[in-house]
């Protein structure tokens, strides 16, 4: 609840409150608070301890240890541990951060020889180090390199050594160096500005840009210029800093002065950064800052190449235009600009196919249109998320469960039982250690087909590890078990506490899902907890609304957390007049921000939810929503359908509404 962010760290764990440690597994925990802590003697006791118990998790000691001396190993070392555990995912997981160290030792013979056996190679600064040995060896690598420095996002030694050097060796040019400036500022990470400024003019561009980052308002009026390429960036990066704060105020000295004096493309660009401000701000000009930046692109001699975020939001301020009538040209052109890997993400190819759609009434080209739309359209119906059950409903085929696969067999369950990476990970899972333990599984899951992952899933769920057991399940692509994927722990208990408050125990299965993945201990960064994710604050509250008699430790207990989160969740649900989407919305970013964001032209619910500012509310919305259809079905509704539990349009309030004011 409150917390965003808990579903995407479900992706790699929560951890929850260790459990109590059984035999040699105090050796391993141990061990791991002695690499918490950086204590080389202890490790090195309890990497002792662990190999003469012969403990399965021995390895993982192993790895804290020589971990934690990394900066003082040699590469004998790291070949004898390798030997020791080959094929395992601590040998990878050193390996990278082997790498990562032979890179700052620019030690690039040992790097070359150690980088082709990196398996997961999933680390952008060790893909950094690897595009810069491969120019020091003559290869090719401007493509590859340019497009892994433009979507670095943090400053880190691999990449921004191999920038540096591309740039002397003229590979990168200036111009690409701005616009990483740009891109940077644009994501709000000055450091990684700084950092390119500094290639192209290291001295007085870095100082201009710490007084463009200091006060943006002050450096364009004292000090910006449009004279020469350099000062038109900096008074570029000026214009998009003070967007970020005031999107009216740039677009007001843009279109007042420096339209006329920056080069197109620049203006461009920066129309295009203020539409995107003004469109995460819900701001009903959006579209046209868009249609500006689009004008004046077609008059540059460059092409502007926005970044996919910001033709998401030219598309997202189209679908609000002209209270809630979509510029649906605007929408096509925006997801036509987009990178082929964008244009292929479900929320893009279905409001694409609409915008086809609505375009072709006017088109002399319409039945080629409308032809392209349908295929869009086809290819996203059948897809288990929010945009292939919408496509679906809208081309009247209503939701079937699909056949469920063949009983797993026995030796099929035999082989995920005696998987050795698949029990370590069960093990660490068990003991406290969700992250190790998640990462160990994933690791262990490369290459599986669809029956081998059933069962690794099937195992998973038979030890009531819920979240891999849907994780691993999603990843089938022929055989889908529905069970496995919504799998509905507690369901008496859930069910009886949806009924008794009010509530469709599918829409509760689907928030539960999105919230914890069914992990009763689960914590959230920012303090929500169990099943339900509550907060502390809002589970006092709402214990009080209720009448229940509470104290802090009763957030862990399993039926104190349903109580408390499904009058929650119906409070909030009545304060939203019935509307699930707002409630969700509710649910994971506070009641305030929906109120908020409810206000301005009435919607369809599904465009009102790609409108959602927060990535990560977007994204759960979608997903509680579609949870919900599916647990519907799998419970045997037969009136599954989505477009209904979305209800009517979205807009705002009415003000002769009851409300809860004091709603948490």
């Amino acid at each position: 609840m409150q917390c965003a962010a808990l579903a995407a760290t479900l992706a790699i764990g929560v951890s929850p409150r260790p459990a109590l440690a059984q035999g040699g597994d105090a050796t391993i925990l141990d061990a791991r608070e002695a690499f918490r802590k950086k204590d080389r003697a202890r490790l090195e006791a309890t990497r002792a301890a662990a190999a003469a118990e012969r403990h399965p998790l021995a390895m993982w000691v192993d790895y804290w240890e020589l971990n934690n001396r990394l900066t003082d190993a040699q590469q004998d070392e790291l070949n004898a541990f390798a030997s020791r555990w080959s094929g395992t995912y601590v040998e990878d997981r050193l390996r990278n951060d082997w790498l990562l160290e032979l890179g700052r030792r620019r030690d690039w013979a040992n790097f070359a020889v150690e980088y082709p056996r990196f398996r997961m190679n999933d680390d952008r600064e060790v893909s950094c180090y690897a595009l810069l040995v491969d120019h020091l060896a003559g290869k090719d690598a401007r493509e590859a390199a340019r497009a892994a420095w433009l979507a670095q996002r943090e400053a880190d030694d691999g990449c921004a050594l191999m920038a540096s050097t591309l740039f002397e060796a003229k590979v990168f040019t200036p111009a690409l160096v701005w616009r990483k400036a740009r891109l940077s500022i644009d994501a709000g990470r000055p450091r990684a500005a700084r950092l390119a400024v500094q290639l192209v003019q290291p001295a007085s561009a870095t100082k201009a840009l710490d007084d463009v980052l200091d006060s943006p308002a002050r450096y364009l009026a004292r000090n910006a210029s449009a004279s020469g390429r350099a000062n038109a960036e900096l008074t570029t990066l000026a214009l998009m800093r003070m967007a970020s704060n005031d999107p009216d105020a740039a677009a007001g000295l843009l279109g007042d002065r420096w339209e006329r004096l920056l080069p197109a493309d620049l203006s461009a660009w920066t129309w295009g950064v203020i539409g995107k401000q003004a469109a995460q701000k819900l701001q009903p000009n959006a579209a046209d800052y868009f249609l500006r930046a689009s004008t004046l692109a077609a008059k540059s001699e460059h092409d502007i190449e926005w970044p996919d975020e910001t033709l998401g939001w030219k598309a997202r301020a189209a679908l609000r235009a002209d209270n809630g009538r979509p510029r649906w040209q605007q929408v096509v052109q925006a997801v036509n600009a987009m990178s082929s890997t964008e244009q292929r993400e479900p929320a893009w190819v279905y409001w694409k196919a609409r915008g086809l759609q609505a375009l072709a009434k006017d088109s002399q080209d319409a039945e080629s249109m409308r032809a392209l739309s349908r295929d869009l359209l086809d290819g996203l119906t059948g897809q288990m998320n929010f945009y292939g059950a919408l496509s679906a409903e809208d081309a009247a085929q209503p939701f079937k469960l699909p056949a469920p696969p063949a009983p797993l067999t026995a030796v099929e369950i035999a082989a995920a039982k005696t998987n050795p990476g698949l029990t370590r990970a069960l093990q660490l899972i068990a003991i406290g250690l969700r992250n190790e333990g998640v990462r160990e599984w994933n690791f262990t899951l490369r290459g599986m087909g669809d029956r081998d992952l059933l069962a690794a899933a099937q195992l998973a769920c038979d030890r009531e590890v819920w979240d891999r057991c849907i994780n691993t399940s999603e990843r089938t692509r022929t055989e889908v078990d529905m069970a496995q994927r919504f799998p509905m722990p507690f369901r008496r208990e859930v069910s009886a506490m949806a009924r008794e408050t009010g509530l469709d125990p599918a829409y509760v299965f689907g928030l539960m899902r999105q919230e914890s993945r069914f992990i009763m201990d689960a914590r959230s960064g920012v303090g929500a907890s169990g099943l339900m994710q509550i907060m502390p604050a809002t589970a006092r509250w709402t214990a009080k609304k209720i009448g229940l008699p509470y104290s802090p430790s009763l957030i862990a207990d399993r039926d104190t957390n349903l109580r408390l989160g499904t009058a929650y969740l119906k409070l909030v649900l009545d304060d939203f007049g019935g509307s699930q989407a707002l409630a969700a919305a509710a649910y994971n970013a506070g009641p305030g921000r929906p109120r908020k964001w409810r206000d301005g032209p009435w919607l369809e619910p599904a465009a009102w939810a790609e409108n959602i500012p927060f990535p990560e509310t977007r994204d759960y919305v979608k997903k509680v929503l579609s949870n919900a259809m599916y647990y519907a079905a799998v419970m045997g509704d037969p009136g599954t359908a989505l477009k209904p539990r979305m209800g009517r349009a979205i807009g705002p309030a009415d003000p002769t509404a009851p409300a809860n004011p004091d709603l948490p």
